[in-house]
């Protein structure tokens, strides 16, 4: 199935075009503004749908808006008439189309055209009022605050904000990329108002909050829950915003004799994961907790977990080593220890249930048992 995209290299069509390159049964004929009219009409020519993305959006002369929307729209609408076949669009047009702004007139005009063309040719055309796009290979300045708040605050440079009240209605790339391969499967019939979404309704100033708090990530290594929703979308989106000299950031160590422990992640309510080596020989822990809950992986060397009853005194213990992947769990109301039984250095990944508190740590000193007799001897 060939594909025609206009705006081929715009942030929308870029997404759009690496997702069909993904699929089998896709070829994109990609449409450029440098593509000359001879060279549109060819490619119109062999498509087999249409995803009709160009458009102008921020031009220095307002007198672009009507070339670059809908004079464009209308010539693509001449070169489809001209092939005498049916062939699908869908519209990237704006939930601007119902203004009386230059811009929203070009859009609602582009619309008319694609109308007209529906109806002489009995083609589906679809008219997505997209609100503003944002995600990955978005540009700064241009295609909407989210990739300006997100590629300057990842730079350290200064945002703008007029009115931190103002509301914004964002829907993400993937969610628009999503629903025009929808499209391609199932182009409907005759002309319909269509919807990208979901839609996420904001302020300016929770954006840039938000963002802001992206880059505190990497000061306090408190995640924000960007596991779902619009944090998720906003959250890749900054990252991708990242320049290669960013895209690492040291997390604080502190060593002894025993070895070293590494916090890497902490979560608003989820824990911290951490990890941390011991020397051969070497035993960390000997506490117990009331309600914290952890959970240990050996990731190199070989470990020996003991545990000791609060109450009753009952003692157990289990071994465990990197080529065996086993997570052991600590339990409220047992000691508990773990000692490095192998030859070479013990590497433990730990999360915790809680992030920790030094004012109330919730972690009590007490040892476990006496040394087991399969212990190896401690270090002189």
């Amino acid at each position: 199935m060939k594909i025609l995209v206009t705006g081929a290299d715009g942030f929308i069509g870029k997404n759009l075009c690496v997702s069909l390159a993904e699929q089998a049964g896709f070829e994109v004929l990609p449409v450029v503004r440098a593509t000359d009219p001879a060279a549109l009409e060819s490619k119109v020519a062999q498509a087999d749908a249409v995803i009709h993305l160009a458009g102008v959006n921020r031009p220095q002369d307002p007198a672009e808006f009507a070339a670059g929307n809908a004079d464009f729209t209308a010539r693509l609408c001449q070169a489809l008439l001209a092939t005498g076949r049916p062939v699908p669009v869908a519209f990237a047009s704006s939930i601007q189309a119902d203004r009386d702004n230059p811009y929203g007139l070009s859009k609602r005009a582009a619309e008319d055209h694609l109308r007209r063309y529906a109806e002489a040719s009995g083609a589906p055309v679809a008219l997505y009022r997209l609100a503003n796009v944002f995600g990955k290979w978005s540009r700064p300045d241009y295609n909407s605050a989210v990739a300006t708040f997100c590629h300057n605050i990842a730079r350290g440079l200064p945002i703008q904000v007029n009115d931190a009240a103002a509301p914004l209605r964002l829907v993400y790339i993937d969610d628009v990329v999503a629903e025009l391969l929808l499209f391609l499967a199932a182009p409907g019939q005759g002309v319909r108002s269509a919807e990208a979404g979901p839609v996420h309704d904001t302020t300016v100033g929770e954006l840039a909050r938000q963002i802001e708090a992206f880059k505190d990530v990497r000061t306090s290594l408190v995640s924000e829950r960007v596991g779902t929703g619009l944090v998720r979308a906003l959250y890749a989106t900054y990252v991708s915003f990242l320049p290669p000299e960013a895209f690492s950031y040291g997390v604080p160590k502190y060593g002894d004799a025993r070895g070293v422990f590494v916090e890497m992640l902490k979560t608003p309510d989820c824990g911290q994961f951490s990890f941390f080596t011991a020397h051969p020989g070497i035993t960390r822990g000997g506490h117990y907790h009331h309600t914290k809950t952890e959970k240990f992986l050996v990731i190199k060397g070989v470990a020996r977990y003991r545990f000791r009853h609060l109450v009753t005194d009952e003692v157990f213990e289990l071994d465990s080593t990197g080529d065996e992947p086993l997570v052991v769990e600590t339990i409220p109301g047992w000691a508990h220890d773990i000692t490095n039984i192998g030859d070479d250095e013990l590497v433990v990944m730990l999360w915790a249930n809680e992030i920790f508190d030094r004012q109330n740590p919730d972690t009590i000193a007490s040892p476990v048992a006496p040394a087991s007799p399969h212990d190896p001897p401690a270090p002189t």
